[in-house]
């Protein structure tokens, strides 16, 4: 149920915008593993991971927008 000034929303978008954080950090050990520095991996991964879900969050935004909903 979502409330008037749509906070169940901006909840789900902030959880997806962790998951995205967290595949990407996931990569990123993967790579660092891969190259032999973890920590530049991670950190990469991370910071990729929260443009991605930067990107879907707007895309998200923007088709619900349009829905007319």
């Amino acid at each position: 149920m979502t409330g008037e000034n749509g906070t169940h929303g901006k909840k789900i978008a902030h959880e997806t915008m962790g998951i995205w954080i967290g595949i990407g950090a996931g990569m990123g050990v993967a790579l660092g593993a891969i190259f032999g520095n973890i920590g530049v991996g991670v950190a990469i991964g991370a910071a990729l991971g929260a443009v991605i879900g930067a990107i879907e969050e707007s895309r998200t935004s923007k088709r619900d927008a349009g829905s007319g909903s």
